[in-house]
């Protein structure tokens, strides 16, 4: 573990970051900007790993958010970018509430772990961000949740008025 930690703090392509439950100050999950190209003002999101404390959870959407809303409007990028394998059903699902627009599959785009694997393109483009961000921010507001702290209205909600 220790040999990977050091290979991934010293990428710059992948760039890794830590996600952090701010309410436990704990790090809980990962995700990372790859495929970084800046002369075309484009940058993908992966290797997305968020634990079981965080998966599915408001953190999770917020480590989202800020990702989205540095790439936009912080470095002034054109297009941010979500990948996976085309099997992977639950990626599928969090990329489409996160906003990002299914653009098609790439057949047999990579060979891994002994397999052909066709992979899922999705994206959101600068002219899109505005529309997401707000329903990013709107998702977000506290008064989005209740005591519980379940959610009153869903994420894709104001981006489909």
């Amino acid at each position: 573990m220790r040999a990977w930690i050091e290979r991934a703090a010293a990428s710059e392509d992948p760039l890794f970051h830590a996600v952090i439950d701010r309410a436990t100050g704990r790090v809980e999950g990962r995700q990372s900007f790859m495929r970084i190209t800046p002369e075309h003002g484009v940058i993908e999101i992966g290797n997305i790993l968020w634990g079981p404390a965080i998966s599915r959870t408001r953190v999770a959407t917020e480590a989202l958010y800020l990702a989205a809303r540095h790439v936009f409007d912080d470095l002034g990028y054109r297009r941010f970018e979500w990948k996976c394998h085309d099997a992977n059903e639950p990626s599928k699902t969090a990329a489409r509430r996160f906003g990002f627009s299914f653009e098609g599959v790439f057949r047999q785009h990579m060979w891994a772990k002994g397999a052909n694997r066709d992979t899922a393109w999705f994206a959101m483009v600068d002219t899109d961000w505005p529309a997401i961000r707000a329903g990013f921010e709107h998702w977000l507001d506290p008064a989005n949740f209740d005591a519980e702290g379940r959610q009153r209205s869903r994420l894709a909600a104001p981006r489909d008025v």
